[in-house]
Order: structure tokens, then C-alpha cells, then sequence
């Protein structure tokens, strides 16, 4: 392992922003502040969001710096990568915002239903080849529905048309409630301010002139999901 990395990884076990419990624990058990994370870590009653598969937790940084009155979990299992983020919350004293090392197998040893009040999905691997891999496939979404609230909102920002096209299907197969979609949100007045922030990669898309696509929306109560083909 680099020096550097080193480094990163032994600065990330001083941080108090991160959570790194042990993955077989969790695989076998809830984690201690399940239902807890506004009592024990936040100390208010703020909406928590969470990012899934956050990365380097530029969105996540910038959510809550924009919205000081929720609360949000950036949520990956590369350490490296998680670095960055905690680096940049302890440094601005963002109270805010946590970050938490784990699967997203595995949400449902962190949170309770209606503990999540949204859901953030940004520039993730699309995984063209392996379809049950896909964070918006109907094996993620019926994890995510067992933390969120009926008809808690669940966004996805991407460059992949691949990933966008698979998306709007499997909305549309199953009915699902949507709010908001669209294959280029640059092409014309942004629908909403929240879809300005850019990441470092988001940047790099848009150099490329790659379309960034966005597709908001929710799971009805009681409905069985599908997959679309």
C-alpha cells in the first residue's frame, strides 16, 4: 500500500465524522444506533438523507452545506475514497454530516423504517453488465424501502444514458410515483438549484459534452417490484 494511503487510513480512524463497523458483525446484527442516528449522533430531529455509494462525499459535503437543516450520511465502502470527504466535513466544521464505511447490502443493519427521509444516488458505476448490481435495481430499491418512509423520494444523477434508460423503465414498469426526470438538466433552466452542485467527475462529463441525466421518484406503499426486462 502507497505511503500516502497509509496515511489516509490511519488519519480516517482519528476523524469522529466516520463510522467503520465491522462488516461480519453487521451481516449478522443491527448496528447500535439503528433508529438512534438523531438521538445518539445528530442531537436534533432534522430529516436524515443519505448518499449511497458517495465516493470522495463531494455531494454529500455540498447537500449539507446547503441544507443546514437536514441531516446527512454519505455512505461508501472504500475507505480511500471516504477520506476526502470526512477531511473536508472535520476541516469545515460541517456538524451536519457523517460519513459511514459499509456495503448498501447492508442498510438495513444501520436504519429503521422512516428513519430516511431521502435518498441520493450520484455517478454511480452503472454496472451495464451485471443488472442486480445496479443501485436502482428492484434489489436495491426494496432495501432502500425498508428505510424510507411510503413514498420517500429517491434521486439519481448520472452521465450513463444506459443507467438512466434502465431507470425510467423500471419506474415505469411498476407504476412508480414520479416526480421529475430528464436526459440532459443542463439543456435548458435547471428544474431545481439542488441539481447545480458538481462533483469533480460531473465537471469532467460536462467538458466531454456527455449529457448529464436526473430521474426523481418514489415507491408507492405495497407495491411488488419488478424488473422491466
Amino acid at each position: 500500500m502507497p505511503k500516502r494511503k497509509k496515511r489516509n487510513f490511519a488519519e480516517l480512524d482519528t476523524f469522529d465524522n466516520i463510522f467503520q463497523p465491522n462488516m461480519d458483525f453487521v451481516y449478522r446484527n443491527d448496528h447500535e444506533l439503528k433508529g438512534r442516528w438523531n438521538e445518539i449522533c445528530f442531537k436534533n430531529n432534522n430529516p436524515i438523507v443519505i448518499e449511497v455509494g458517495c465516493g470522495k462525499g463531494e455531494y454529500s459535503v455540498a447537500l449539507a452545506k446547503k441544507y443546514p437543516e437536514k441531516n446527512f450520511i454519505g455512505i461508501d465502502i472504500k475507505g480511500e475514497r471516504l477520506w476526502r470527504g470526512c477531511k473536508t466535513g472535520m476541516e469545515e466544521g460541517i456538524k451536519n454530516l457523517v460519513f459511514l464505511r459499509s456495503k448498501i447490502e447492508f442498510l438495513c443493519s444501520f436504519f429503521i423504517k422512516n428513519e430516511i427521509d431521502e435518498i441520493w444516488i450520484t455517478f454511480p458505476d452503472p454496472q451495464l453488465k451485471k443488472q442486480k448490481k445496479r443501485l436502482t435495481s428492484s434489489r436495491f430499491l426494496e432495501i432502500y424501502r425498508k428505510i424510507l418512509p411510503d413514498n420517500g423520494k429517491i434521486h439519481l444523477k448520472t452521465d450513463s444514458p444506459d443507467l438512466f434508460q434502465y431507470t425510467s423503465d423500471i419506474v415505469n414498469h411498476n407504476n412508480f410515483d414520479l416526480f421529475y426526470s430528464s436526459d440532459d438538466i443542463y439543456s435548458k433552466e435547471l428544474h431545481s438549484e439542488i441539481l447545480s452542485i458538481k462533483t469533480h467527475y460531473e465537471k469532467i462529463y460536462l467538458l466531454k459534452n456527455k449529457p448529464i441525466t436526473y430521474i426523481n421518484f418514489s415507491i408507492p406503499a405495497n407495491c411488488t417490484i419488478q424488473e422491466p426486462y
